[in-house]
């Protein structure tokens, strides 16, 4: 291939896929097991107990659920709203708290990967399952405030988190980056994240292995699985 070829097929991939909506923890954000350590001190103050059974279950049912929206999550733990948003909050606060206490980092080359796809022209959007105020509380620890184009919590999308394909959809509503939904694409490391995109009708769905799901688990939504989200920036410029 030319110098000329390659370049007209460099500006057709950035032209074609210029939205790229990438989830927070275990993609771009290792918290080194804070969502357990949140989790165990939120479900104390509700009663229950470290050690029990029951304490053992809604703990799998945390980790099983792994990119699904917390207070969803909490819903189906416990039963009523007002005991969801008592346990939502005392989470939120707890890993707060965990954040502000400097155990969250950058997984490797997720920021180095952000600047490339934004000054190749690409709009970058950030996602979570979290609540604002943690979502914000991870970007002032990282420095991240002004890397992305826009950042997205469930509460932004009408409040429904993953599966649901709201926040990607939002996404592409608020930035009007691309004209199609299938030019978007979403990367993430859960099996949830892989579903919202599909829903959405990204065009690219990319799993990555650097967090809470394997590759046999994202492999059923993923159109691409990779090692990390470092790798993403080269995916889009090779693949058609």
């Amino acid at each position: 291939m030319s110098d000329t070829d390659s370049s007209i097929t460099h500006e057709t991939d950035v032209t074609r896929r210029k939205l790229v909506v990438l989830d927070m923890a275990g993609t771009t954000v290792a918290d080194g097991g804070l969502v357990e350590r949140a989790f165990e001190q939120a479900a104390e103050r509700l009663g229950v107990r470290p050690g029990t059974p029951d304490h053992a279950e809604k703990l799998r049912y945390v980790l099983d659920t792994m990119g699904e929206s917390k207070i969803s999550v909490f819903r189906h733990l416990f039963g009523t709203e007002e005991l969801a948003h008592r346990a939502n909050s005392a989470f939120e606060e707890a890993y707060g708290a965990l954040v502000d206490g400097g155990l969250v980092t950058a997984l490797p080359g997720a920021r180095a990967a952000i600047e490339q796809l934004r000054a190749e022209g690409r709009t970058v959007v950030l996602t979570t399952g979290f609540a604002r105020v943690t979502q914000d509380a991870i970007l002032d620890a990282l420095g991240w405030q002004d890397l992305a184009d826009l950042t997205l919590c469930p509460a932004d999308a009408g409040g429904r988190g993953r599966p649901y394909p709201d926040m990607v959809l939002t996404a592409f509503l608020r930035t009007g980056a691309v004209a199609d939904v299938r030019d978007v694409v979403v990367a993430g490391d859960t099996a949830y994240d892989m579903l919202s995109g599909r829903r959405a009708g990204a065009g690219t769905v990319a799993g990555v292995l650097t967090g809470a799901h394997d590759r046999a688990a994202l492999t059923d939504g993923a159109t691409h699985v990779l090692a990390s989200v470092a790798e993403l920036p080269a995916l889009l410029l090779e693949s058609p």
